[in-house]
């Protein structure tokens, strides 16, 4: 054997030794030597070996696992009936002049606007109210009924300008019928009508990739994630928040998506129009998400602060489902809003501390927050949405401040079961058949570990979905917003 006499670091054939703990290019090997760092202004670092997790718990899904569920499909799309309402009523609604209801005072006629049908049959006993304020009222008989028009006569001597100037905006409803001796039955008949309703299914994919080489690499800081995965290869890091990501967006793509919307007239949620028409490439049809459910087809309350606006919302209630039980899921501010608005009902409010209310005394450590209250008939449990206080979602915004969503379960027909089931209000459905199930897919591809081999030096962690989310019995939700 020979010595090696290659030259070696600056010239030198070897690493010298010096008489003192001098650090110098001929004793310490400088492999990070720039003009300004390097291994010459420290022995050793002291290198801390875990990644510091500085946002907490990043991810912000779980919301559709606590108030709802999943269940398979196996086809394009979710259609579902919901009943009307069983009454017989008609209020002038704002938007469009095609759903109002007038009154021609001298006659008495009052006619219906082309977007309503005349369910009004002669018999009927009514009261009308007048729109502006509903504190005029009048008991009045349909005495004929033609098209879109019924003629009233009212039951005591009295004008209808009493409630109503001429061609002026009413509200009515039905509430009974009345015949003389000896008459004949009542003409016409009232058949129920549902309301459909449908929605599909979107895919999702993402995947990561990395290259064989790098996956043998190993790093010196040790890396923990939200789920428990750990280890000192960055790509393994990698891969698991890819996942969590996905996770993520499995739920908030439940929560944001939006249907592709037509060129046609028909809007609605079962619009089967040309979504080529839309400004998204063809084969991009969306499907209806949480808040876009709530916005077409449930209550929009906007800037909640005060008992005041939380009895309003009552009454609302009151007019849909009046389903007893509900959770409010909100964002920080009104959180606390609502924790104010609480506190500020005990009489030993003081100063903004409250004493003595949910089972606090002023010699304890104060509780100003609450979880549940009971206001008029309605029990209300309130809790914290990530995903309106998270800065990379929704509370970066501000324009959501939460949701009430009705507990429990909802009626409906089902179109392929063919008979009435009871769903959660809110539920997932997700492509599903004895061969194959899309409620959540990954595989692995490339020359790493067990992977299926390709001809790429690579490993590849795909994911892929195909579900929608059903909102079922929408007018019982509220979308609480600021404006």
């Amino acid at each position: 054997m020979g010595f090696n006499t290659s030259t070696g670091l600056l010239g030198s054939y070897s690493l010298s030794p010096m008489p003192s703990p001098t650090v110098s290019d001929q004793n310490y090997i400088d492999f990070t030597a720039t003009a300004t760092a390097g291994w010459a202004q420290q022995y050793l670092p002291e290198l801390y070996e875990q990644e510091v997790e500085r946002y907490g718990n990043r991810t912000i899904g779980g919301f559709l696992k606590m108030v709802g569920a999943e269940m398979p499909m196996s086809s394009d799309q979710v259609i579902w009936s919901e009943q009307n309402r069983l009454h017989i009523a008609y209020k002038n609604d704002a938007v469009t002049a095609n759903s109002t209801v007038v009154i021609a005072t001298a006659t008495g006629i009052v006619t219906l606007g082309s977007a309503l049908s005349n369910a009004l049959r002669v018999g009927n006993t009514v009261v009308i109210c007048d729109n502006a304020t509903g504190l005029k009222t009048l008991k009045c008989y349909v005495s004929a009924v033609s098209g879109q028009t019924a003629t009233l006569k009212t039951y005591k001597d009295a004008a209808f300008t009493t409630v109503v100037a001429n061609g002026g905006a009413i509200n009515l409803f039905v509430y009974g019928s009345e015949f003389p001796k000896g008459s004949s039955s009542m003409s016409g008949e009232l058949k129920p009508q549902f309301q459909q309703y449908n929605n599909r299914p979107l895919i999702m994919k993402d995947h990561f990739k990395i290259d064989g080489s790098d996956t043998a690499q190993i790093g010196w800081v040790e890396t923990t994630d939200e789920s428990g995965q750990s280890g000192y290869s960055w790509y393994l890091k990698s891969a698991s928040e890819t996942k969590l990501r996905f996770d993520d967006y499995l739920e908030t793509m439940m929560l944001e998506a939006e249907l592709t919307v037509s060129s046609d007239t028909n809007t609605t949620v079962s619009d089967t129009g040309n979504e080529g028409d839309s400004d998204a490439p063809d084969g991009i049809n969306g499907s209806e998400g949480f808040f876009a459910a709530v916005e077409s087809r449930g209550n929009i309350f906007e800037d909640l602060a005060s008992l005041a606006d939380f009895d309003l919302l009552l009454k609302n209630l009151d007019k849909q489902g009046a389903i007893e039980e509900n959770m409010l899921y909100v964002n920080r501010q009104l959180a606390l809003t609502l924790d104010d608005m609480m506190a500020g009902l005990n009489s030993n409010y003081q100063g903004g501390a409250s004493f003595g209310v949910f089972d606090n005394q002023a010699d304890m450590a104060l509780n100003l927050g609450f979880s549940g209250f009971r206001r008029g008939s309605y029990d209300f449990y309130k809790s914290d949405w990530k995903y309106l206080n998270d800065a990379a979602a929704r509370g970066g915004f501000g324009d959501i401040s939460g949701a009430l969503i009705p507990a429990g379960t909802s009626s409906v027909y089902d179109q392929n079961m063919g008979k009435n089931v009871k769903r959660p209000f809110l539920h997932v459905r997700y492509r599903a058949s004895q061969t194959d199930d899309r409620r959540l897919k990954s595989w692995v591809t490339g020359s790493v570990g067990s992977a299926s081999y390709t001809g790429d030096d690579v490993m590849e962690v795909h994911y892929l979905s195909e579900r929608c989310l059903i909102t079922q019995g929408a007018n019982n939700f509220v979308l609480l917003k600021e404006s």
